[in-house]
């Protein structure tokens, strides 16, 4: 609790103020990084629908977003507390919900023949995707985040469209 008050640049007894505990304040914090991740795919979702970017740049976008998040400890210490927390792992499973809503859509421009099991299939493969590179600083790699967002993103769409 110092830490997350030290960086929030608060006292604990501000916190404890404002949030009754720390699943409260968990709550709080993954609400505003869904609302945000959400007002970010829906920005992006508009701009594929008007044309003004490919699904090859709207994946690339969302990659550059999903890597460059700063929060990666942060991150890590939310989803080990779902693990112990059946209430945070409803928040987080709350949250995830509202991004398939969108990842499904990016699938289905890449390939309108996704369906049913298929589709699912895809939602799953890009969301362990986001997670994954949204993780990656602590693998080392090799390649810049514009790089690894842009070469990632086309072999999504080569995924994607090469599914029956």
């Amino acid at each position: 609790m110092a830490e997350l008050a030290s960086e929030a640049q608060v006292s604990v007894g501000q916190i404890y103020r404002l949030f009754k505990s720390k699943e409260d304040i968990i709550e709080a914090l993954v609400h505003d990084d869904a609302d945000q991740w959400c007002k970010d795919m829906g920005a992006l979702q508009v701009r594929l629908d008007s044309g003004e970017l490919t699904i090859e740049q709207t994946f690339e976008q969302l990659l550059i977003q999903t890597i460059d998040e700063k929060d990666e400890a942060l991150s890590f210490d939310i989803l080990a507390e779902s693990f112990r927390n059946g209430e945070v792992a409803d928040t987080i499973g709350a949250m995830c919900q509202r991004f398939r809503v969108y990842i499904r859509s990016f699938a289905c421009a890449a390939n309108d023949r996704l369906s049913g099991e298929a589709l699912d299939a895809a939602e799953e493969m890009l969301l362990a995707c986001l997670f994954g590179l949204g993780h990656r600083s602590i693998s080392r790699p090799r390649l810049s985040a514009e790089v690894a967002a842009r070469r990632t993103a086309q072999m999504i769409v080569a995924a994607l469209r090469g599914v029956q």
